[in-house]
């Protein structure tokens, strides 16, 4: 019997509304209406469209899918969600996301099931800053750089550089994933209902700098506005958290005391051109390099003007010097797991597709953001593969 559900949940995922399933399937949109509410079954003409569609097996829109196999209630409240975005989102685009994220949330749960975890070190530091938060006197702006600095701290940062960011964020317990969220959103990041946080990177074309900026942006969402009801709040309410995880970002990627002695060093601080060492060592774009001038008083509001009055002369506040030769920081952590339980036997992966989740390559690139050729190779059979750094992670057999 065809799963209606199963269709419903697929196209939730991906975005498409009901009109624009149809118009892809030259059907009407009742029709779509109707499958997904089981008052009609599908043709095998269209079931085979679906399945082109969403990169699924046939079977996949006749048994429980990944959503149905569980008795338990959604572990993804939309209303958490963070965004890193100049406006605030449409509710069928927190919708979307929200779907999609049940999808990656359950893909975790596969891997866990097979593979068993260290305690997340991120989950101790946000109840330590927390704690700091409800008990301290500090006001608002001291209490998040405070709350950078013990991040930093706590992922093991270092005071020399980010070229570790990503690494160090997914070593602690974070899960971190690309995806095409569009052109106005650059990131976002959600805890789970189960403690599990997430941040969801964008796909498109970004600089070493802007992927650090919003690794630590949607850091900030995690680590300071835990349960935060996004979706409620007006546009004021909005800007004043956006803001807030941007201190929280500038602050953490460049630390205060090593950044202060820098920038006394530079000859002409109101020149950006000046900034590109500490660019390249930082990984942070001369935007954030003039704001924490600003802030450090080395630039007055005067010269910080003038900072970007030749930001915008240059051309840099599109593209920076730099942007396309520093190297950009990927996610690792789900392909070394998967790499890892390859090897050991721990699962297979043409197991994993034709049986557990009944679906193609392509839908666990457009899950996962890792590319097909990825998943390809174990198909293949091949395992010639070099096992990447796995910290503290072990089979779990029993």
């Amino acid at each position: 019997m065809f799963q209606g559900e199963n269709l419903t949940n697929l196209r939730m995922m991906r975005g498409y509304s009901r009109k624009k399933l149809s118009e892809m399937l030259s059907i009407t949109e009742q029709a779509v209406w109707q499958y997904e509410n089981n008052y009609t079954s599908p043709k095998m003409e269209i079931v085979n469209n679906l399945k082109n569609i969403f990169h699924v097996k046939s079977k996949y829109f006749y048994k429980a899918d990944a959503l149905g196999n569980t008795h338990n209630q959604t572990n993804i409240n939309m209303m958490n969600i963070a965004y890193r975005s100049k406006e605030i989102n449409l509710m069928s685009k927190t919708q979307a996301e929200a779907k999609y994220m049940e999808f990656l949330d359950r893909f975790v749960d596969y891997l866990s099931s097979k593979i068993s975890y260290p305690t997340q070190k991120v989950i101790q530091l946000r109840n330590r800053i927390i704690h700091y938060l409800n008990t301290s006197n500090d006001s608002r702006q001291e209490q998040i750089i405070k709350a950078a600095k013990l991040a930093r701290e706590e992922l093991g940062l270092g005071q020399t550089t980010n070229s570790n960011l990503m690494f160090l964020a997914e070593k602690s317990g974070i899960f971190i994933f690309e995806k095409a969220i569009g052109e106005e959103i650059d990131a976002y990041s959600v805890w789970t209902k189960q403690d599990r946080p997430f941040i969801i990177l964008g796909n498109l074309k970004r600089s070493a700098a802007r992927r650090n900026f919003d690794i630590a942006h949607e850091l900030g969402h995690l680590l300071l506005h835990f349960r935060v009801e996004f979706t409620n709040l007006d546009r004021k309410e909005y800007k004043t958290l956006e803001n807030e995880a941007n201190q929280f970002a500038g602050a953490f990627l460049l630390p205060e005391q090593i950044l202060k002695e820098e920038l006394l060093d530079l000859s002409r601080p109101a020149n950006p051109d000046a900034y590109l060492d500490l660019k390249k060592k930082w990984l942070v774009s001369l935007q954030v390099l003039g704001y924490q001038a600003l802030r450090l008083n080395i630039l007055d509001s005067k010269k910080h003007r003038n900072f970007y009055a030749a930001l915008h002369r240059k051309g840099y506040l599109k593209q920076e010097p730099l942007d396309e030769a520093l190297p950009i920081q990927r996610p690792q952590k789900i392909k070394s797991i998967i790499d890892y339980a390859v090897k050991e036997g721990i699962i297979d992966i043409q197991h994993m597709m034709d049986v557990d989740w009944m679906a193609e390559t392509g839908f666990f690139y457009q899950l996962t953001g890792m590319e097909e050729s990825f998943f390809r190779r174990y198909l293949q059979k091949k395992q010639n593969f070099e096992l990447a750094e796995i910290a503290e992670i072990s089979p779990n057999y029993g």
